[in-house]
């Protein structure tokens, strides 16, 4: 066996603790008692990017490329862990503690591997190209679904999230899929209506 192929085997084997990372999320429907791993998020996340593509209002998006961003972006929550984006106090050192978990992680496998991985983890996390706000509108937008079905049960009440931040949140959905802004608004107006954020 070549030294490239053992360096992949051993990082296909750590990527399998995506499904040991455990997010702030519940499943929706029957399933709703237990939380989502990364694993599943990246899916859905996947499938979401797919279904949702021709509603895509940005010029020139790859979904070959937003589906390999949604493949990697939380992989460095294997040693980072997962950070909810309502929980304000753990977001302190994020940017760094993920930064050190991806040169942990992409050092796993051969080096032109490496930098398009991690390549494409940057690229996703600024947000500055086509494919990377579309690809956090969905990624955004998935954990937005879940959390408004799981109601008084959500993360949003754990962390008293308001509606202002959870609105700034969703923006990238407003930039890239603006036919599906109506209904993110009208999602937070009844959050608050209902007590699930705080106006």
């Amino acid at each position: 066996m070549t030294e490239t192929l053992q360096s992949q085997l051993k990082f296909i084997e750590i990527a399998n603790g995506m499904k040991q990372v455990f997010r702030q999320t519940k499943l929706i429907g029957e399933e709703g008692t237990r939380y989502e791993n990364n694993a599943e998020h990246s899916w859905h996340f996947a499938l979401m990017a797919m279904t949702l593509f021709e509603h895509c209002a940005l010029d020139g998006v790859s979904i070959d490329r937003v589906l390999r961003m949604a493949i990697v972006h939380d992989l460095v929550e294997i040693f980072a862990g997962d950070t909810p984006a309502a929980d304000i106090a753990a977001n302190v050192g994020k940017e760094a503690r993920e930064r050190e978990a991806a040169d942990k992680l992409f050092a796993l496998l051969p080096e032109k591997q490496a930098a398009e991985y991690r390549s494409l983890w940057e690229e996703f996390d600024a947000m500055e190209t086509p494919d990377s706000i579309y690809a956090s509108a969905i990624d955004r937008l998935q954990s937005f679904q879940l959390i408004h079905k799981n109601g008084a049960d959500s993360v949003w009440v754990k962390f008293k999230a308001t509606a202002e931040r959870t609105r700034n949140r969703v923006l990238p959905v407003k930039t890239a899929i603006p036919s599906l802004w109506q209904w993110v608004e009208d999602v937070i107006e009844e959050s608050v209506a209902k007590g699930f954020l705080v106006k």
